[in-house]
């Protein structure tokens, strides 16, 4: 106790029970400080981390006990105060606080309230709150049935002793009711800056007052939401907070009224908290950031030589920076002679026997200490063969090498001699005797052989080992396999013949690529043609591409081995080529471009191109020009007439495709469809098939049609088709049988709007629905439709013009329609009459929040069904870009109750406007308040650069230069490595966070193709492509577009 030895004697209060320390009717005076338990054996002594005993609890009812690991706890609890607390009066409506204003108390301690009597306990909803950091009571908005007496109910916990007191009651009075609203106002909040135990619970608390009551919201501004948090509106709670958890956080009150908002820092540190008697008499006191000392390096158990030379190191963290002072048998070590102590850092000079014992290094800092411990045993012995022989009979081949080791055991290390027979062996050019006592002898003849035996010797004294070498004759290889190449799927046999010594038994391997070839593992393509000891021919069938490679015959007898190599090459159709880009996009045409794939050792012959439409998941191939710089070349063209731009597509299965070169890179792809959306692919051939296909390109749009093209209508029915020019004022080309020049062909399947009968609710609003035209007959942007009418019984036409080819719908109003009017279109069977009005109410609460560099999230709160006449069929998402009108907005739209909806294709870095609508069968509503958002940075552009790999046994380690983000990108935070073993295997996507990465490969591993590109928060960047090679380690790799 307090670095004194205690004295257990028969009549003490100190009694050791199975180690523990018992002391009998503690005493402050005698009893407090600091305790160390001393162990002690033969081999050396160690001394336990100090244990405080502390006497703290001196104000009120206190239960003082021990708990484990030496700390002394106490629970401490007072009474509230005595003293009538005020009454409250408030106008009904308003928000109202309570305060708490607990009694001194250790540890912390539960909140509730209690209304006008026990147990009548208030629930925490979300009009009133509790907090559990000061025990305040909140209302945000006060109702008739809170008029009465609260009371604050603290109870303390502490394992299994458990305390609660209650204050005096204050009574709330309401005033006359305010139906007034008003925005929110935060009342609770966190604090500016909340220090936070790694790996506990993080709580932050926010509650606001307001009417309509206000909800509560939570947000991280700098960084991604944790999927630890647990958010039930005025807490924010995060499971096993970690240092990515650090940030600035938001909490958000809003009604319909307004917003208020409150932010605040959550900083991550390890902690130490000491238990005092004078924080005991106070509040809790508030923690600051500190760390006890954590150990970084420590020392081991170390067995060494006499006379040699250790140096042993500790190291710690902490903050303050911990020092580290050393230990030996329990008592405290400085240098000395041969010992020198600095820091951390212990070194000897020269052991000796006495420096055997207990070591501990101990590192401490104001908030802590921890302890490491190890034994140093100094070894003295004389050499001693019996563990590790001399070998007793050494076989080896004539005009080979043999290794003979000599390993003792020994303290201090043994010098070692050699002889044969009696003749002492010194170095020459065909013997070498190495630092460490082992023999080597090369260009053995039969006039080596004989006994062979080590001598060793210290101070300890000496002993010696013999063994008796053999000489054999070598293996050699009598017939080699040669050089070959084959197609795939066809049979050869690689020829392998050996002679011997007759004495010992010949075995025979294969390895491809200095791999071994496991004939149990290989499918059924590689076996042994023969049975016979000297023949070890490998028979391959049904070769594949990866069977290619440099294939090694090694025939082996225990003493020696001989081996012979050949190249097998088989030839296959084309890998898929890479890096597909379009460009120079037009409204029928689009330039193609690729890279070579692997030709698998065959020339290619010519490329094809495929595409694919969102209208047909089939892939199709493709016409190309034979001008591969320009579109105007002598291709022949469909007739021109007023119907061309439709029938375009018949006149494509009667052309066929132009052949693209196999030394070509690039083609023009013609007579596409204007204004649709493409993906492209590649494939290449030569004389052995059609490889696999590229990957698909991005998805591309055509232009619009060059001319003021023409879509089929109906046959002087309901509904003209029509397509304004973007900055035209204009309807062109209308083509119904009265207006147009001619009539046009019939296509009963495009454009048809009938009517039907939705409601009979009173309104004025008469709606009409129907089919949308076929996005491949539009030929361009600004397609709509016109549409006519009439009152039934009315001689007047009513006509109108519908934008968006996708429109289902039109909306007629009209105040003076009376409910359930008769209407009639040219063409309808049956009349149809006024239906619904579109939605009175306009959704709240938006929010929008970029996730990608071209994408964001947006959601909002639903409207009031009694807002709604009729079905609520979803809700539009209008976003536009600052500086846009909303007139000018791209729309989303959502089907049935959902409240949150995905965007894609925006543009990287720019900022949104972005409003939502509801809407029924009538059509839109109001649109929302509108929010902001700003899309992220675009990922790097720049590829990963200078990949290297290198092999070690079942992994392939791969790395590259780091790609740093340029001020206008996004931040790298790690990257995507798309793996395929090759191009008829299926890709596999790894994930690293730094730049290298360790893959785990198969045996027979030969190639494998890589893609590897950052990824962030923008989104992922360009790849950069390479060919790993089992016999190569590095490339300069070469970017392909993002697919």
């Amino acid at each position: 106790m307090n670095g004194t030895e205690l004295k257990l004697e028969p009549d003490s209060r100190y009694r050791l029970v199975a180690g523990d320390l018992v002391i009998s009717n503690p005493v402050k005076a005698k009893d407090s400080g600091s305790y160390q338990c001393v162990a002690s054996n033969s081999r050396g002594t160690v001394v336990s981390r100090e244990a405080s005993l502390r006497f703290g609890c001196k104000f009120g009812t206190a239960r003082c006990f021990f708990m484990s690991e030496f700390h002394s706890a106490c629970s401490v609890l007072q009474e509230f105060s005595a003293e009538e607390r005020d009454p409250v009066k408030i106008t009904e409506g308003w928000g109202v606080m309570f305060t708490c204003s607990p009694p001194p108390h250790y540890p912390g301690l539960s909140y509730r309230w209690l209304l006008n009597e026990f147990p009548n306990f208030i629930p925490a909803d979300g009009r009133r709150f509790i907090s559990q950091t000061t025990g305040n009571l909140y209302i945000a908005k006060t109702e008739a049935s809170d008029l009465g007496n609260y009371s604050c109910f603290a109870t303390s916990h502490m394992d299994f002793i458990t305390k609660s007191v209650f204050s005096k009651f204050s009574r709330l009075s309401l005033a006359a009711e305010d139906a007034r609203q008003f925005p929110p106002s935060i009342k609770a909040r966190f604090p500016a800056d909340t220090y936070a135990l790694a790996g506990q619970v993080v709580t932050l608390e926010c509650f606001a007052f307001g009417n309509p009551v206000p909800r509560i919201k939570w947000r991280k501004l700098d960084g991604p939401q944790s999927s630890k948090w647990i958010g039930s509106e005025p807490l924010l709670q995060i499971q096993h907070a970690g240092f990515e958890d650090e940030g600035t956080y938001e909490c958000e009150a809003e009604n319909t009224k307004g917003r208020d908002t409150h932010q605040g820092r959550i900083i991550i540190h390890a902690w130490h908290c000491h238990l005092s008697a004078e924080l005991l008499g106070s509040a809790p006191s508030l923690l600051s950031p500190a760390a006890q000392p954590d150990w970084l390096d420590v020392i081991s158990d170390t067995e060494a030589d006499i006379g040699s030379d250790l140096r042993w190191s500790c190291v710690a963290s902490g903050k303050p920076r911990p020092t580290v002072r050393w230990l030996r048998d329990g008592q405290p070590l400085t240098s000395q002679n041969r010992i020198e102590v600095s820091g951390g850092e212990l070194r000897f000079s020269k052991l000796v026997l006495e420096d055997s014992g207990m070591y501990q290094c101990v590192a401490e800092n104001k908030h802590g200490t921890v302890y490491a411990s190890a034994e140093l045993t100094v070894q003295a012995l004389a050499p001693d063969f019996r563990l590790n022989p001399v070998k007793r009979l050494i076989p080896a081949a004539r005009s080979g090498k043999v290794i003979i080791p000599c390993q003792p055991r020994a303290a201090p290390k043994a010098t070692v001699l050699w002889t044969k027979g009696t003749e002492l062996l010194v170095n020459s050019s065909r013997v070498t005797i190495t630092a460490d006592g082992t023999l080597i002898l090369q260009n053995i003849s039969k006039s080596d052989e004989g006994k062979y035996t080590c001598f060793a010797e210290n101070f300890m004294g000496k002993a010696n080992s013999t063994g008796i070498l053999s000489v054999r004759d070598a293996t050699k290889i009598t017939l080699a396999p040669s050089s070959a190449d084959i197609n795939v799927g066809e049979n050869l046999t690689l020829q392998c013949h050996a002679s011997h010594d007759p004495t010992m038994d010949l075995t025979f391997t294969w390895s491809l690529d200095d791999f071994p070839i496991d004939f149990d593992k290989s499918e059924g393509h590689y076996r042994r043609a023969s049975a016979k000891e000297t023949i070890g021919d490998l028979s391959i069938s049904n070769a594949q591409l990866r069977h290619s490679g440099r294939y090694t015959c090694t025939a082996q007898t225990v003493v020696d081995s001989a081996s012979e190599s050949a190249t097998l090459t088989v030839r296959g159709p084309p890998g898929p080529p890479g890096g597909v880009v379009v460009r120079d996009i037009s409204d029928t045409s689009v330039q193609l471009s690729w890279s070579r794939g692997f030709d698998n050792h065959s020339p290619i012959a010519r490329y094809l191109i495929e595409a694919r439409t969102l209208l047909s998941s089939q892939w199709k191939q493709m016409r190309t020009s034979e001008c591969p710089h320009g579109g105007t070349g002598d291709t022949p063209r469909p007739p021109a007439s007023p119907g061309s731009t439709l029938l375009l597509a018949l006149f494509l299965p009667l052309w066929h495709p132009v052949n693209i070169e196999g030394n070509a890179e690039t083609a023009q792809v013609v007579n596409l469809i204007p204004w649709m959306d493409y993906e492209f692919r590649v494939l290449a051939s030569n004389i052995l098939g059609i490889g696999e296909p590229s990957l698909p390109s991005s998805k591309i749009r055509t232009k619009e049609a060059g001319g003021c093209g023409d879509t089929p209508s109906t046959d002087g029915g309901t509904v003209r088709a029509w397509r304004r020019r973007r900055g035209s004022q204009r309807a062109h080309h209308h083509l119904d049988g009265e207006l147009g020049a001619g009539r046009a062909p019939r296509w009963d399947h495009v454009a048809f709007l009938g009517w039907e009968i939705h409601s009979s609710v009173a309104s004025p609003v008469l709606m009409s629905q129907g089919l949308p035209t076929l996005r491949d007959y539009q030929n361009g942007d600004g397609f709509g439709y016109i549409v006519s009418f009439r009152r039934k019984g009315s001689q007047d036409w009513l006509r109108a013009r519908v934008p968006h080819a996708e429109s289902l719908h039109f909306v007629y109003r009209n105040e003076s329609i009376a409910p359930y009017t008769p209407f009639e279109g040219p063409k309808s069977e049956k009349g149809f009459h006024s239906c619904l009005s579109e939605p009175k109410a306009a959704p709240y609460r938006v929010i929008a929040k970029s996730v990608l560099s071209s994408e964001m999230d947006v959601s909002w709160e639903p409207v009031e069904q009694g807002e709604v006449t009729g079905v609520l069929l979803g809700y539009e998402i209008r976003y536009w870009k600052d500086g846009d009108k909303e007139e000018a907005a791209d729309r989303v739209r959502t089907a049935g109750l959902v409240t949150s909806a995905h965007v894609t294709g925006l543009n990287p870095n720019t900022d949104y406007h972005v409003s939502v609508r509801a809407y029924n069968r009538a059509g839109t509503g109001p649109p929302s308040p509108s929010t902001n958002v700003t899309t992220m940075r675009p990922p790097p552009k720049r590829p990963p650069g200078n990949i290297s790999w290198t092999f070690s046994g079942s992994t392939v380690s791969i790395k590259w230069d780091p790609v740093v983000a340029k001020a206008d990108e996004s931040a790298v935070t790690g990257y995507k490595m798309l793996y395929r073993q090759d191009s008829h295997s299926a890709p596999t996507l790894y994930l690293a966070s730094k730049s290298h990465i360790d893959i785990p490969i198969p045996e027979d591993f030969t190639h494998a193709f890589v893609q590897i590109r950052v990824t962030g928060p923008g989104g992922d960047g360009t790849p950069a492509e390479v060919h790993i090679l089992r016999n190569s380690g590095t490339c300069a790799p070469r970017a392909t577009p993002d697919h």
